[in-house]
């Protein structure tokens, strides 16, 4: 079986060494549509939108390292059949250093029975010297691979009620996946009409972190007033692609905690299940 279910939850956890400067921080932001805003933009009194915290050590400051992959414990699937289901980033200070270095710890936590296709849900817990960074929760679907016998998994589903409180149209650029990929995912699918058309796409399409990482620099733009810090958590279920030029529609559902969020894209949805927590203080 492709996927050893014991040797995956049973593996030790992998450890591995990241670094990042603020190149790595200005080049994210640049290619999230900073533009000219200088506190994204300018290393003086520079501000690290969380969802950096992403693809922190794997950018430009990477070099021609060699990447470790996604290479997982127990797991033997093609990577053609694997996909990004969703995303959740916890941060555990008020702010992300723009350069810095911290060792990130990685384990695979689930593997649920879907039936038709498994989920894989890997932790990875990354701290520096001064102590935890942050956490994220990385959920993997691996088409064909369910039917195992194993739970399903008990994923919450996050259906807001009503009207969204508020709507916001974010615009992608066409050269948004372009700029994107030099986060670190080369991934051609990304860039290559060809490899996109092979794969069952009209064209390219945009990384899924980096529909992500607009929807979070949305709502500390719109709704924290410009502060990164004030935006402690961000989740999201990957439901569809966006072609990059194509429209996100933002959907928000004030919550006492922060909000609830959906992301589509005419009548497609792009991001569901989602979800942003606040707060009212940092720096």
């Amino acid at each position: 079986m492709p996927i050893d279910v014991d040797k995956a939850l049973n593996a030790p956890p992998r450890t591995q060494r990241l670094a990042w400067t603020t190149r790595d921080v200005l080049l994210y932001h640049l290619s999230l549509g900073s533009g000219t805003e200088l506190r994204y933009g300018y290393e003086r009194d520079l501000e690290v939108l969380p969802t950096f915290a992403l693809v922190a050590g794997q950018g430009i400051s990477a070099g021609d390292r060699p990447s470790e992959g996604l290479t997982l414990p127990g797991v033997d699937v093609d990577l053609a059949r694997l996909l990004h289901a969703g995303q959740v980033v916890t941060l555990h200070r008020d702010r992300l250093p723009a350069s810095g270095e911290a060792e990130r710890t990685t384990r695979i936590t689930e593997v649920q029975d879907k039936g038709k296709a498994a989920v894989i849900v890997l932790a990875h817990e990354v701290a520096d010297d001064d102590g935890p960074l942050w956490t994220s929760t990385m959920s993997i679907w691996a088409r064909g691979e369910g039917g195992f016998g194993g739970s399903p998994g008990t994923a919450a589903k996050r259906k807001p009620e009503g009207d969204p409180t508020h709507v916001l149209d974010v615009a992608t650029t066409p050269d948004q996946a372009l700029l994107y990929r030099l986060n670190g995912d080369l991934n051609p699918l990304h860039a290559d009409p060809e490899f996109a058309a092979a794969a069952g796409f009209a064209a390219p399409i945009l990384h899924g972190l980096a529909s992500y990482g607009l929807v979070g620099k949305a709502v500390v733009d719109h709704f924290l007033d410009g502060r990164p810090a004030r935006l402690r958590e961000l989740g999201a279920r990957f439901a569809g692609p966006v072609i990059p030029g194509e429209t996100l529609r933002i959907s928000l559902w004030q919550q006492e905690d922060g909000f609830s969020l959906r992301a589509t894209c005419g009548d497609r949805a792009v991001l569901t299940d989602a979800w942003a927590r606040t707060t009212s203080g940092g720096a």
